[in-house]
């Protein structure tokens, strides 16, 4: 017998309360997840609709007390019936309870205070309002009187400003509104989060040049004729990608259906939004992680009613709940950011994949630097592959990249953060009035506080990592928010030659004002951007040329057109090389290529200074000659060679416990089954099993990590042994060392971030 856990109240703010049915014989060939049936619910078995989540041969009690379910009233239109059926593939793909899936494909079911307009119309012909002001006028009652002339006048007031201009009470209001000399209309309003301007339509439309035309004009001509495909576009940096996207926004706009465009939360900039703002007017909408719950609450709203055709954002954007979407964008697809890090730990690429063809819909992915999985399957035919290999600005050509080696300025006794050739250029540009951009993939004053004598490194007591120091003197763990005052003595030998190694914004900030005082600097890092419009604030600013220099992280690097910026320093260009991680040389050269291309993207020519401590490593010199296929080529090699992705897929098993003995013992545990289980299914050729073994931050906030990796070319084999893993996790009986031991297991299907 087979039942089914439905939801019967979807749109309430708590979704883990189901109830199961039995799914009667007659229909249990047609029940599937995600169908709108009907249901006995309550004592008067009276008929409701609700929502499957999950179908099982498990009865929660007996099954002589189960109702049955009466039918199955399915719109395929519905919106929940298709996230329903995505959160379950992301559970089957991924790894998660169904709720937890649930609630990262709903919208938001916080209950938020509708925002609303009010209006004070006045309700007389003329001749009686004058009549009614004289009134006033004998009575002295000077509010009405005042409040009646205003009304004479505009016939329509702001109720806002007459409470707070005018000064007039609500009771006032009220009261006269009782005498029918006034009616107050209420008008529900949507916190629209894009901004507002009159420049919008197809007078915003530049022309495309013959590369851009070829291919949103075959993009566009399959999408009239049916086809719904995943193509790659990749095109160098300022060869106008945007201007593609909205030219086949466009087209399926026109065609009356939604399109979601998604960009990395750390580009969601002003810049960005006003692009497409400009194009399609009050029709695009933003969601990012700086809205409020109303504001959020608001852009569901208006994509459930139809309001909008475009909504523009980072991964969570991806699960706005349009009706008819019709096409998915996901711009710098090769963006870590895609990828969640909590459960269920999808990737929105795969995700948005999967819900374009739930809506027989089309996915663009594009990028400068495509990710190795996107460009390998591009390569394969899984993805149709465009290429701009010229910038959209005809008088724009690449910049002139210079590779500054450390090693030769130590040497040369250069001990400042700014090569030679760096500071040159930088004079030359401040000269010339033109701009310079900094990039350092670190933030604030961080790096690690070591003794000089003895070598001792100052470590979090809860996490197995170093502190930083901060300004202000505080020392911080950025793994669980630990601080403490800066430290003096070593503690180990006694010395006074304790510090911190630092590597960060603020240190380079200081270093320019004291080379270059006369320049404005601007900051840009996790430290400067925390409060809401900040980045706004900031890029616009240095759009404007109210600063000579940026400096910043990995958000200034990204999507950002400045046209004044005619130099980019690359500083410590190496160090996310540093990084135990097989992805570490595929970042790099994407960071020094993204960054490269922020200089000469207008009529000024550009330089780009790459100053490494590796200028031999093959990221780098493919990053220097912005050589997306050298760099490609080279690094496929490694990845097949050791079957990382995309050559292989692997599968990461975290187990965290507070007890470092428990978690060593599961993971061992674990391990063995999982070796047990790939024998018996004779899948040792097919599947290699690698640890358990310490992550690489062994302790975090006090709890201890160990990993497993299973790799293998076949991915559907190893969800299976995910699913192995979750079926472990939840009994006890199978393996009694999770019992009182708080014991966590998260699987990750090919992560990105190492651990």
């Amino acid at each position: 017998m087979k039942y089914a856990n439905i939801i019967v109240n979807i749109s309430h703010e708590s979704l883990d309360k189901t109830f199961q049915y039995v799914i009667p014989e007659r229909l249990r060939d047609e029940v599937s997840v995600g169908d709108y049936v009907s249901i006995p619910f309550g004592r008067g078995n009276r008929l409701i609709e609700g929502y499957v989540l999950e179908i099982t041969d498990k009865a929660e009690i007996d099954p002589a007390k189960l109702k049955e379910i009466t039918g199955i009233k399915t719109d395929s239109r519905l919106v929940e019936h298709k996230l329903i059926r995505l959160a379950y593939w992301m559970k089957q793909r991924y790894g998660s309870t169904m709720i937890t899936a649930l609630k990262t494909v709903l919208p938001i079911k916080k209950i938020v205070k509708e925002k609303e307009e009010r209006s004070i119309i006045l309700c007389m012909e003329d001749e009686a309002a004058y009549e009614r002001l004289k009134l006033y006028a004998r009575k002295h009652q000077t509010a009405r009187e005042r409040l009646m002339r205003e009304l004479i006048n505009e016939k329509q007031l702001d109720y806002r400003l007459v409470t707070t201009k005018l000064n007039i009470s609500t009771a006032t209001i009220n009261a006269m509104e009782k005498q029918e000399v006034l009616k107050i209309e209420k008008t529900r309003v949507y916190r629209n989060t894009a901004g507002r301007t009159d420049e919008s339509g197809s007078s915003n439309r530049l022309r495309l040049n013959e590369e851009q035309e070829k291919i949103a004009s075959g993009i566009i001509n399959e999408y009239s004729r049916g086809i719904r495909n995943t193509y790659l576009i990749h095109g160098i940096t300022g060869s106008g990608k945007t201007e593609v996207y909205m030219e086949i926004i466009d087209a399926v706009v026109r065609q009356g259906r939604q399109v979601i465009v998604l960009i990395p939360e750390i580009s969601l900039t002003y810049q960005t939004v006003m692009r497409f703002y400009k194009r399609f007017g009050d029709s695009v909408s933003t969601l990012h992680s700086k809205l409020s719950d109303g504001e959020k609450y608001d852009q569901f709203e208006r994509a459930k009613k139809g309001e909008i055709s475009v909504m523009i954002g980072p991964r969570s954007a991806l699960f706005t709940p349009f009706e008819d979407l019709g096409l998915i964008v996901i711009d710098e697809e090769h963006e870590s950011s895609y990828k969640s890090d909590s459960m269920p730990k999808y990737h929105a690429r795969e995700t948005a994949i999967e819900l374009a063809a739930l809506h027989g819909a089309s996915v663009i992915l594009g990028s400068a630097t495509p990710s190795m999985e996107a460009y390998y399957r591009a390569l394969k035919g899984e993805y149709k592959l465009y290429t701009l290999d010229k910038r959209a600005r005809s008088d724009a050509g690449l910049p002139a990249v210079h590779i500054a080696d450390l090693r030769e300025e130590l040497k040369s006794g250069n001990r400042t953060m700014f090569s030679r050739e760096l500071k040159a250029m930088m004079e030359e540009r401040l000269e010339k009035g033109e701009q310079i951009m900094l990039f350092l993939n670190r933030r604030g004053y961080a790096g690690f506080y070591s003794c000089r004598s003895c070598g001792f490194v100052l470590k979090c007591p809860h996490c197995d990592v170093s502190m930083s120091r901060h300004e202000g003197g505080r020392l911080k763990c950025h793994y669980c928010g630990y601080e403490r005052e800066e430290v003096k003595i070593c503690p180990e030998c006694g010395s006074s030659y304790i510090g911190g190694m630092r590597a960060g914004t603020q240190q380079i900030e200081e270093g320019v004002k004291k080379l270059f005082p006369h320049a404005s600097v601007l900051r840009m890092d996790a430290d400067t951007t925390s409060a809401k419009g900040s980045y706004e604030k900031i890029l616009s600013a240095f759009a404007n040329r109210e600063a000579d220099i940026l400096i910043g992280t990995q958000m200034i690097v990204k999507g950002h057109d400045f046209p004044y910026v005619t130099l980019m320093g690359i500083l410590i260009a190496d160090m996310s090389l540093n990084v135990g991680d097989y992805r570490a040389s595929e970042r790099t050269f994407q960071l020094l290529t993204q960054a490269a291309g922020r200089a000469g993207r207008a009529e000024f020519p550009g330089d780009v200074v790459i100053q490494t401590y590796k200028p031999e490593h093959y990221a780098i010199i493919a990053a220097a000659k912005q050589d997306y296929k050298e760099f490609y080529n080279e690094e496929i090699m490694y990845r097949e060679l050791m079957e990382y992705p995309p050559a292989g897929h692997m599968l990461a098993v975290m187990i965290e416990s507070r007890d470092e003995d428990a978690a060593d013992d599961y993971a061992k545990g674990l391990a063995e089954m999982l070796k047990d289980d790939i024998i018996k299914g004779l899948h040792t050729d097919k599947v290699r099993l690698i640890g358990p073994a310490d992550a690489a931050v062994r302790k975090i906030n006090d709890v201890y990590r160990k990993l497993i990796y299973l790799k293998s070319a076949d991915q559907e084999l190893l969800v299976a042994l995910k699913d192995r893993v979750e079926e472990i996790k939840d009994n006890d009986e199978i393996n009694p060392v999770t019992k009182n031991k708080g014991i966590r297991v998260t699987p990750d299907m090919d992560p990105v971030n190492g651990y």
